[in-house]
């Protein structure tokens, strides 16, 4: 079977990178996409992964399947599609490596994966099945991203959502909000910054958004609050834990942090379950998670920056 099976979007970052001899804006081209950024760090961590979605069948598609492949990441279900162009996002980056995006993709590839193109033997493989919401955003991959995780589900297998908030890509901040609300109906483990469960819960403290989630999902097992550079807040049963960040110094780019958190809080799961964890283990999952997602903020892009399980070790003297 496959460690985590993710489906979504795979996309270029093009991030900033200075200006030429003209005086005109320099773009580094990092292979990214939510879902895929995740699978990269597990992989890092030795895990088996698939990954699910769609791109052109253009010099940025052929790029990155070869990326994930070189990545440790199972290609077969990822679709190349020669009438469609792969989805691309500028990156802007603020000194302190916060940023922004501008988005080309109405539609991109990844919007137009359909349900029949899913490969569902192999959905039916995976422990854990990871998704987003850009995948929910239009027809038809709001419909396979549906019957996708009906097939993971079927398999046995754990379900992991992070809503990941793009505004600009939704026609509306209402319908955003209920796909996102649909996504937290299905999954064991959702991890959400916490300007995303304001969103979607209306509440505006932690505490009382993440009452007001798992009050609504009782689904939801396992509750990931991501604060940026506070740290990062784990609620499961009647345990809740903060954990601090690893901040770092020479940050650069934000952009896959979130993710690289996500990957590795997955793959403390894998490792001890959702049945009977503990306060320390909470702590010791957070810890992990908040060290590497620091350590990926010193690099540009995500799937070719993250960071070695020697380095995060480091990070957190162990």
């Amino acid at each position: 079977m496959f460690d985590v099976i993710a489906l979504g979007e795979l996309l270029i970052d093009f991030t900033a990178s200075g200006t030429s001899g003209q005086g005109n804006p320099l773009f580094e081209a990092n292979p990214g996409g939510a879902p895929c950024n995740v699978l990269a760090m597990l992989a890092k961590l030795g895990r088996r992964c698939a990954f699910v979605g769609k791109v052109g069948q253009d010099m940025f598609g052929r790029s990155l399947k070869a990326t994930i492949e070189a990545a440790g990441i199972d290609s077969r279900g990822l679709v190349l599609d020669p009438r469609a162009n792969t989805t691309l996002a500028f990156v802007q980056n603020a000194p302190d490596g916060d940023r922004e995006f501008s988005f080309y993709r109405n539609p991109g590839a990844d919007e137009l994966l359909r349900e029949d193109e899913l490969p569902r033997e192999l959905l039916k493989e995976a422990r854990i099945f990871h998704f987003g919401s850009l995948s929910l955003t239009r027809e038809p991959a709001r419909s396979a991203t549906m019957a996708a995780v009906d097939l993971a589900r079927s398999g046995g297998a754990l379900v992991s959502f992070d809503p990941n908030l793009r505004a600009s890509l939704w026609p509306g901040l209402d319908a955003a909000r209920e796909q996102m609300l649909w996504g937290c109906s299905v999954c064991d483990i959702l991890k959400v910054a916490e300007e995303e469960l304001s969103f979607l819960t209306g509440c505006a403290g932690l505490e009382e958004g993440s009452r007001a989630i798992r009050s609504r999902f009782p689904n939801i097992r396992l509750l990931l609050v991501t604060q940026g550079k506070t740290g990062s807040v784990a609620f499961w049963g009647e345990l809740s834990l903060f954990c601090p960040a690893y901040p770092q110094s020479n940050t650069v780019d934000t952009t896959g942090a979130g993710d690289t958190f996500c990957g590795c809080c997955l793959h403390y799961v894998l490792n001890h379950g959702l049945e009977a964890l503990r306060e320390e283990d909470l702590g010791e999952m957070l810890r992990f998670a908040n060290a590497a997602a620091g350590l990926i903020t010193t690099k540009k892009g995500a799937i070719r920056s993250m960071p070695e399980l020697s380095d995060i070790q480091r990070v957190i003297g162990g």
